[in-house]
């Protein structure tokens, strides 16, 4: 996890840059958060997949991916309660711009 504690403040800019520095920040960590949801996606069709294709191909082993499956289910839910926050945050710095 990062920490920015110790990290030397931002120059200082209008506050339009500001709202513009900051949007941009939140719009690059919502695509971050699409991708990664998008890999988490991807991982889970996978390994569905790959429990079909065990299972069609007559075999009598049976790969139950429940212990898995729940831990990429609550990161998804975890990101997507992150995304609507940053979103809701996004649309609150949008609404102060208006306003300024």
């Amino acid at each position: 996890m990062l920490n920015f504690a110790g990290t030397a403040p931002l120059v200082a800019t209008s506050a339009t840059d500001s709202h513009q520095l900051i949007a941009a920040d939140l719009r690059s960590l919502i695509a971050r958060i699409d991708i990664n949801l998008r890999l988490i996606d991807a991982v889970m069709a996978e390994e569905d997949a790959a429990g079909h294709v065990s299972a069609a191909a007559g075999s009598n082993e049976i790969f139950v991916l429940d212990d898995v499956t729940p831990r990429y289910a609550a990161a998804g839910a975890a990101l997507i309660a992150c995304r609507a926050g940053l979103d809701h945050a996004l649309q609150q710095l949008s609404e102060s711009g208006k306003r300024a």
